[in-house]
């Protein structure tokens, strides 16, 4: 029996916050519904709004393929090399975090680089799919912190892989057969630092619609305070 054909439908928001004087995520948001990114710029000064946006600009001429998987890896190598480049020109670290999912027939293809996150709300339960690149998740993955350390932890904000601090860059990747329901979450570090799992969960659970959800996830990090740009995007699978 062969699966029911599904449409993809989403939407989302990025935020300067409450406290930075510069929105240094960039987000694409796909009206075809195929391809969705979530790009956290590092560097300061202009420069990490600048690296944000050449990994959004590098994906988004991403099409159909036989192969996508392998698509998104060389163009993600190819934004990285270039990313890289410019920080070797201008003397300084620049960098970004990503996420992406990449949607076609029924499959969600994701791909990370940093602490951004991508999570799936699945039957009501919420799970998160990405695994942060940070110095505190090391130590969770270790043993030598629990989830309740990490979140207050002095260095959780301290990433162990980004987009074009290195000549090359490791990608982790995963994919993901969807279900009629299914709800994918990709959002920058200054959602999850504001807003806990159990609190998203929830949030996703009252609302349906995309673009409902990601302005109360939005709102919420924005209530309890945002020291960070934040960024959001919510993605919904629909039986066609």
């Amino acid at each position: 029996m062969t699966s029911p054909a599904l449409r993809f439908s989403g939407a989302g928001y990025t935020h300067v916050g409450h406290v930075r004087e510069r929105n240094e995520d960039a987000i694409l948001l796909d009206p075809a519904g195929q391809l969705w990114v979530v790009a956290d710029g590092m560097g300061g000064h202009g420069h990490g709004d600048i690296a944000a946006d050449m990994v959004v600009d590098g994906l988004a001429n991403l099409a159909d393929g036989d192969e996508p998987e392998v698509m998104l890896s060389e163009q993600i190598t190819r934004i990285n090399t270039d990313i890289h480049a410019m920080m070797i020109r201008r003397g300084r670290t620049i960098g970004a975090t990503l996420v992406v999912a990449f949607l076609q027939e029924n499959v969600s293809y994701l791909a990370w680089v940093g602490d951004s996150r991508i999570y799936l709300s699945r039957g009501g339960r919420l799970r998160q799919l990405s695994h942060d690149h940070s110095r505190v998740q090391e130590m969770v993955d270790e043993g030598l912190l629990g989830p309740e350390e990490a979140a207050t932890h002095p260095e959780r904000n301290v990433i162990t892989r980004a987009m074009g601090v290195e000549p090359t860059v490791a990608i982790d990747s995963a994919t993901l057969p969807m279900l009629a329901g299914d709800r994918i979450m990709l959002c920058s570090d200054g959602l999850t630092t504001c807003v806990s799992d159990h609190a998203i969960a929830q949030i996703m659970n009252a609302h349906s619609d995309p673009k409902e959800t990601a302005a109360a996830l939005m709102h919420a990090a924005l209530a309890a305070g945002a020291p960070d740009n934040v960024s959001v995007i919510v993605i919904a699978a629909t039986e066609v």
